[in-house]
């Protein structure tokens, strides 16, 4: 099969485009590939041609000339990953044979990732009224209210790959068709379990360094459970700084070669995001490296996350105790995760929505 992939970049930063690559991987030992993206970060290599079309990176609606690239591939199918540009969207859904795969909340939430403004989990379908108390700027909410519902229109008869069971939720909340979403998770790729721990034990976050991963409730967390262990942030972001005026040890963005070190110095994993997490890929990659992970119920994690150290959202001295007591136990691959079995369902969803062709 000849499979174009269109991602809005390509990237060694972020689950989302760990995740791209992971299927360009699989994908390539028995298909034809070629990828489309906005923007690529030198030095990467993925197993397929590679071409940059700027502008699909774009956020907004700007328009994109898609059609003389896919014409010289001729592709079977078209996926898109992690576009965003509603003027591409509007494309993909014109194409009969087309896969759009949506990675977090930009089609269904105008905010912060269904987490409110008032520091909340927000349970409501969009619609203004709701959405507008989590802005402070009207015109800002006006454009981005806009926005979110002009990407959410352009999947209208889409079919759709979510992550998780709680993203297929939250699209049909807001009215897409059950039928035309699938729920295939990503898996852990390129990680290798027999890598030596490249520094002493730790408790781990790994994750961008921004508030809605929950990083200052990671720092509560460890302080308050008194596990002796120091607290190491794999990532970086806004809040890096303040994390080293702490006296953290903070890693920076760790490349994909040195992650399966870094997850071997881990006793444990923090994980309490404050949004709704999409799915949570650190979590799902320290589980098969035998880390537990101590986490809060947000979004997807229940669907990769046994139970042992799942604690409500947002109570930190639940997350403390969860840390104390994940000391010391090793943690596994939770089935339904092999990457076979997931690419297989994902050929299978290729060969149902292409265009009849005479035999």
């Amino acid at each position: 099969m000849r499979i174009l992939h269109v991602a809005d970049r390509l990237t060694d930063r972020g689950g989302a485009y760990t995740h791209l690559a992971g299927v360009l991987d699989a994908l390539s030992m028995e298909h034809d590939l070629r990828l489309l993206v906005g923007r690529c970060q030198e030095g990467l290599s993925v197993p397929c041609a590679v071409t940059e079309l700027p502008d699909l990176n774009e956020r907004e609606g700007l328009a994109v000339d898609l059609d003389p690239v896919v014409a010289r591939f001729e592709p079977d199918v078209v996926h898109v990953h992690n576009v965003m540009n509603p003027a591409v969207l509007r494309w993909a859904s014109r194409r009969g044979s087309c896969v759009l795969t949506i990675q977090d909340h930009r089609a269904f939430c105008p905010g912060r990732g269904k987490w409110t403004l008032a520091s909340r989990v927000c349970r409501d379908p969009m619609t203004p009224e709701v959405c507008a108390a989590c802005f402070e700027e009207p015109g800002y909410f006006r454009r981005i209210q806009s926005l979110t519902r002009e990407r959410l229109d352009s999947l209208r008869g889409m079919r759709i790959v979510v992550l998780s069971e709680y993203m297929k939720r939250e699209l049909v909340a807001v009215g897409v068709r059950e039928g035309d979403l699938e729920v295939i998770p990503p898996f852990v790729h390129d990680l290798d379990p027999r890598a030596e721990a490249d520094g002493p034990p730790c408790v781990l976050f790994v994750g961008r360094l921004v508030e809605a991963k929950g990083v200052r409730d990671a720092v509560e967390a460890w302080r308050l459970s008194e596990v002796g262990l120091p607290l190491v942030f794999a990532g970086t972001g806004p809040l890096r700084d303040e994390l080293e005026r702490q006296g953290f040890e903070v890693l920076g963005w760790v490349p994909r070669a040195r992650i399966s070190r870094v997850y071997r110095r881990a006793r444990a994993l923090l994980f309490p995001p404050r949004w709704q997490e999409p799915f949570g890929i650190a979590g799902l990659e320290a589980r098969a490296m035998g880390v537990p992970v101590v986490a809060w119920e947000s979004g997807g994690i229940a669907d990769w996350h046994p139970g042992e150290g799942l604690v409500s959202w947002g109570d930190r001295a639940a997350l403390a105790d969860a840390l104390g007591s994940a000391i010391g136990r090793s943690a596994g691959a939770p089935p339904g995760f092999e990457p076979y079995e997931l690419m297989a369902r994902l050929v299978n969803l290729y060969r149902a929505c292409l265009s009849p062709t005479p035999s």
